[in-house]
């Protein structure tokens, strides 16, 4: 029981790794209106609500996958080598205090 290894969870994520899916998604929205804007009319006012609302339905999925993948790739799990440490918070920081220099 003594031999299990301990891990760290380390994301390396940043705001780079995800900006282009951003943008594309972004891209998306934008030509979306744009085409409910061209379909509006007295007429088709329904076509074009219901063409914004299934691209919407349709591309948040896709969106959702792209950023949790992007996610999952970023996260590193690093094996920490145990040491043997005091047994509560207050012994390390007493073992600190005594070994440090006063002064």
């Amino acid at each position: 029981m003594d031999q299990l290894t301990k891990y760290r969870l380390n994301c390396t994520l940043s705001f780079g790794d995800i900006y282009g899916q951003i943008m594309i998604w972004l891209i998306v929205i934008f030509l979306t209106l744009a085409s409910g804007l061209a379909l509006w009319s007295t007429e088709r006012q329904i076509y074009a609500l219901a063409t914004v609302g299934l691209v919407l339905v349709l591309s948040l999925p896709f969106l959702l996958f792209a950023f949790v993948t992007t996610l999952l790739n970023h996260i590193e799990v690093i094996p920490v080598e145990v040491k043997t440490a005091p047994r509560s918070m207050k012994e390390a920081i007493n073992s600190q205090t005594r070994t440090q220099p006063a002064g």
